[in-house]
């Protein structure tokens, strides 16, 4: 077996270290809250019923969405971004980047990519030899490029993309609704148990306090690790949320994507409603399932572009109608970051696109009063 496959093993199962770790913490926390907790320490039958009842609930959508979040695979790009064999040969074949771009270009013409490297080229992955969908980068860990990556976890050791965001983000959700249950019923169980710890002994408790047994000390660790485990997924559950409002990725919340005229963080920022549905779907009795409802096919995504891109003509996309210059004649807007868009409010300006921007801007930039007093400049002369 060669040394890369090996590595490559070694890699996979070290990989599954953090999922067994987060498997026996749960197994012992389940064991903990309903036989020590449950059957062992609490004396009402009432409570008993409620605690296991609302418990099984919080465990079974837990475990669901997690289960989905680490065996659902990465979704890859189709095999329309993959160059033809006549494109790959001459591709391999060149050595010059500007000649490959051009072979690059004339390939992704007909494809639904916006967004280009912060050089202003076409996102090529030479490992998997594919364009790069929008959205799309190559995951190191699992040696593949990822349809809307947000990061690879190894929580789940799994990458979390386009496939499984809705799935994380469940297992997000339940697992703070798992530890903020488990913390509060059994706060007053650890409080007693804690003072009669301090006690150090059960015959100077007063009556009706808790036995000194030894579920005392999964009910006081249980306590702990919820608290522990809330407070820190907390945080990451909150950050995750604010990228779904704004719908962002991890790294393009770190990196920009970067369109024709330059990076714009809100790009496929369609409005929090919007941007809420392309996670979780149209359907809102969906949302709360770990079931694939995001919306699209990972491939292209509606952004803030006020009309098609130039360079993909036949590509269509969710566009606002363009401006017109003069009467009768039209020109594609170019994608509107925020600054530009506030600019462009109130006023009459329109984007000239193409390769001879400066030349037409100059053309069309002329002020109408230095016009006329150039005309009116000109008559003067013809009448002395």
């Amino acid at each position: 077996m060669a040394p890369s496959n090996v590595l490559r093993c070694c890699q996979r199962v070290v990989g599954w270290i953090p999922v067994i770790f987060i498997a026996l913490v749960v197994c012992w926390s389940y064991y903990a809250y309903v036989i020590e907790l449950c059957v062992f320490t609490i004396q009402s039958i009432g409570e008993k019923v409620v605690y296991l009842v609302v418990f099984h609930l919080s465990f079974i959508m837990f475990v669901w969405s997690y289960w989905k979040t680490i065996f659902t695979s990465p979704a890859r790009p189709s095999k329309e971004f993959s160059l033809i064999k006549s494109d790959k040969e001459q591709y391999d074949r060149e050595e010059r980047p500007e000649t490959q771009q051009e072979i690059l270009k004339k390939a992704a013409k007909d494809l639904p990519v916006y967004t280009r490297t912060a050089n202003g080229a076409i996102r090529y992955c030479d490992r998997c030899q594919v364009i790069k969908p929008d959205r799309c980068h190559h995951c190191s860990a699992c040696d593949m490029c990822v349809l809307k990556m947000d990061h690879h976890c190894p929580w789940v050791n799994n990458c979390v993309g386009f496939s499984n965001y809705k799935y994380f983000m469940l297992f997000l959700a339940y697992s703070l609704l798992y530890c903020l249950f488990i913390a509060a019923t059994v706060l007053q169980y650890f409080i007693k148990f804690w003072t009669l710890c301090r006690r150090k002994s059960s015959a100077n408790c007063p009556k009706g306090d808790l036995p000194d047994t030894h579920a005392k000390f999964h009910v006081l660790f249980l306590f702990f690790v919820a608290a522990m485990f809330f407070i820190s997924l907390l945080s990451l559950f909150s950050y995750h949320c604010w990228l779904v409002s704004k719908n962002r990725s991890t790294i393009e919340a770190f990196r920009a994507p970067v369109f024709r005229n330059g990076p714009d963080k809100n790009g496929f920022s369609l409005g929090m409603t919007k941007n809420i549905k392309q996670v979780y779907g149209d359907q809102v009795k969906y949302w709360l399932l770990p079931i694939f409802t995001s919306l699209g096919d990972g491939c292209s995504y509606p952004t803030r572009l006020v009309n098609q891109d130039v360079e993909q003509p036949n590509t269509i996309n969710h566009s606002e109608p363009a401006k017109n210059i003069t009467e009768g004649q039209s020109l594609p807007p170019r994608p509107l970051s925020e600054s530009q868009n506030r600019l462009l409010g109130g006023s009459d300006q329109h984007w000239v696109d193409d390769e001879s921007d400066e030349d037409s801007s100059k053309a069309f930039a002329v002020p109408n009063q230095n016009v006329s007093v150039s005309i009116d400049q000109e008559s003067t002369k013809r009448l002395t």
